[in-house]
């Protein structure tokens, strides 16, 4: 594509783009970390420990594919040269998925085997349809803007999935003992509290808003004109990945750049899983606790992603990533140095009672200012690491370089979790679990330091 027909995207068309992470953001925050997800493990499983266990089974299971597969569908579709039947395939998986979790019921262990191959559906879907629609960035504004671009989306979308959160835990999700939802009202359409029914909505819900919001796409945002029919796409795809696989050390940048992604993402998915779990530990808190704590994580990650992308256009994704890979290893010391009665290791103060207004102890709320710092840095992290692709992946070959790039962030995923948990058990402490997330945004920031975004693989 021409520079002159990157910049020929209309607005409606960048709208359309951007509204994408607005439809999918929903399916993250509500079923895979704060409503649905902690339903299942207590409420449909036999007891948390299994549910947990469960619940990470069928998520790496879910990510085995994911890793293995995004870089052939990639291949396919740049072969292929349309994105939009591809995204439109994958979010039916996603609708099909969201919406069959209303079945899970709790205490029915013969629905455990339905919501958990539902989930895993579910979670291909969205994840094979974000590979296409990134990769439809540079098609829709110059090499400069596509900072701004994916900041805007990320920004975007931490707005989707705050809002749908508000909706689930202000308007749907009642809780079993009072019948109230967290705004202190019934829960709308009926929903049973003792049944859950507010919790099982967000499948639905989630299902509903992908298909709304993801409308604008097909109608306003270009596609690329089609390529190869489907049977030559895929054997083309499939000889371009092996091909792009053999030739990938050729290009050290955009290897030394997806080595580093693998890192830090592997400790970012730590953190996202063990972050409401370590507060829990050492505050006690619950569902709603950690919900609101959920809630003021999305809003200061919407600021900080829109910010981030302005970052990046002017200072390049680069030192983007760079600077919040040291915030997060300052953080992570940070939260280290919180206890029940203690902050920064040896400023003492009370500890949190029973009874007591929520987030009263000054334990709890220098917790929530670190989390805040977090969540503003997160999502340049993750804008800008998409940016940054853009910058090094050859340009014929990007949905193919968002596929491995969907492989580096998945097919190590388990293992910052796995070291936390075998870290944590063996020294009998949360805090040395904590830990070796530092060892991972180190590690990142560290392999990120040899990339030079300048001598990027379009050579």
């Amino acid at each position: 594509m021409t520079a002159s027909a990157v910049r020929s995207a209309s607005r409606p068309a960048i709208a359309g783009w951007v509204l994408f992470d607005w439809a999918a953001q929903p399916y993250f925050t509500l079923i895979i970390t704060f409503v649905y997800a902690p339903f299942f493990a207590t409420a449909i499983a036999a007891d948390p420990v299994q549910g947990q266990a469960l619940w990470g089974f069928a998520t790496a299971a879910a990510g085995i594919v994911i890793a293995f597969c995004s870089p052939v569908l990639g291949a396919i579709a740049d072969a292929g040269g349309r994105r939009k039947p591809w995204i439109a395939a994958f979010g039916l998986l996603v609708v099909v998925g969201a919406s069959t979790l209303w079945l899970g019921k709790p205490g029915d262990a013969s629905t455990i085997a339905l919501v958990l191959c539902a989930y895993v559906i579910g979670t291909i879907g969205i994840e094979f349809a974000t590979v296409f629609t990134n990769a439809m960035m540079p098609s829709l504004v110059p090499p400069h803007q596509v900072g701004r671009l994916s900041g805007t989306g990320w920004a975007t979308g931490y707005i989707g999935g705050l809002v749908s959160l508000v909706i689930v835990l202000g308007f749907l999700a009642g809780n079993p003992q009072t019948g109230k939802t967290l705004l202190g009202i019934a829960p709308l359409f009926g929903l049973d509290p003792v049944l859950r029914e507010g919790d099982r909505a967000a499948g639905p819900l989630t299902a509903i808003w992908f298909v709304v919001f993801i409308l604008p796409l097909f109608l306003f945002t270009p596609d690329r004109p089609p390529g190869l029919p489907l049977r030559t796409a895929i054997r083309t795809g499939l000889a371009m990945v092996a091909d792009t696989v053999r030739r990938l050390p050729r290009h050290r940048d955009t290897m030394m750049f997806l080595i580093a992604n693998l890192i830090y993402t592997d400790g970012m998915v730590a953190l996202f899983a063990f972050g409401g779990i370590y507060a829990a530990g050492t505050f006690g808190w619950g569902t709603i606790q950690i919900g609101i704590f959920g809630i003021l994580l999305n809003v200061t990650a919407t600021i900080g992603a829109y910010l981030g992308g302005k970052l990046d256009d002017r200072f390049g994704p680069k030192p983007v990533i760079i600077g919040s890979l040291i915030t997060l290893m300052l953080s992570i010391a940070a939260f280290l140095s919180i206890g029940r009665d203690y902050v920064f290791f040896v400023v003492p103060v009370a500890p949190p009672e029973p009874g007591a207004a929520m987030f009263a102890a000054a334990g709890e709320r220098v917790y929530i200012a670190i989390g805040l710092v977090i969540g503003l840095v997160v999502g340049p992290a993750q804008a800008a690491s998409r940016t940054l692709l853009v910058r090094l992946a050859p340009a014929e070959k990007v949905t193919q370089y968002f596929g491995l790039f969907a492989l580096s962030g998945k097919v190590t995923s388990f293992l910052g979790p796995f070291l936390v948990a075998v870290v944590t058990t063996a020294a009998a402490s949360q805090k040395a679990g904590m830990a070796v997330l530092i060892g991972f945004f180190a590690m990142g920031a560290l392999v990120l330091s040899f990339v030079s975004v300048g001598s990027g693989a379009r050579r």
